[in-house]
């Protein structure tokens, strides 16, 4: 037998139990994950609390966290150090041609200001809070942005009842009506119009950059 005959034998012989597990809805790799490792990385939280760990945690332990573990990127006040992103102020800006997106004047839930702290920050540490840190550190952002006062303690009970000023600004968008049969691949408009560039807004420390034209 030629020394390739071998190989080729034994990728046919894979090839046809692979098709057989493919029929069988089964690819015949891995295992099924446990209770312990899903829930490792089942840790997203919806607007409406749903997900969340149960714990708590006030503006004042939150203060104290954040001058630790974020101040350093993002200055003592949430105003930002050099050019990483700032996470107060900005209200009335979105109408401006370069707005400041922060966690007041943009983010719609306090739901996405929890889930991205617990699964993201501190930055090159991720996950490294504990639920009880990152209510903390949740209302003290708030309490920077004028949402709570400096006495407000956030839990699981109540952070469905904290409300975001910009939360009006996103809805759901109705979708225009889409045409049936086969859909168009080129020279689908007479004219096509440019409605808006491309920005950099540079929310990481880099070389300055000049906006795209």
């Amino acid at each position: 037998m030629f020394a390739w005959a071998k190989p080729l034998a034994a990728i046919a012989a894979l090839c046809l139990l692979a098709e057989g597990a493919l029929a069988e809805g089964k690819y015949g790799l891995g295992r099924v994950a446990t209770a312990e490792e899903i829930a490792g990385w089942d840790v997203d939280i919806r607007p409406d609390g749903h997900g969340l760990p149960p714990g708590s945690g006030s503006v004042l332990d939150g203060e104290e966290i954040y001058l630790e573990q974020c101040a350093v990127c993002h200055g003592e006040f949430g105003e930002g150090a050099g050019r990483y992103p700032v996470l107060m102020g900005g209200f009335e800006t979105l109408v401006d041609d370069r707005p400041e997106k922060t966690v007041g004047s943009y983010w719609p839930y306090a739901s996405t200001v929890w889930d991205y702290v617990y699964r993201a920050m501190p930055f090159g540490f991720a996950r490294s809070l504990s639920a009880d840190d990152t209510y903390a550190v949740t209302a003290y952002l708030l309490y920077l942005n004028d949402v709570v006062d400096e006495e407000f303690v956030l839990t699981q009970e109540n952070f469905s009842e904290v409300r975001m000023p910009n939360e009006a600004g996103f809805f759901v968008r109705e979708q225009p009506d889409v045409p049936t049969g086969e859909p168009c691949m080129k020279n689908c408009k007479d004219k096509v119009e440019v409605v808006g560039r491309a920005v950099i807004l540079d929310v990481t420390p880099d070389e300055a950059q000049p906006v795209l034209d």
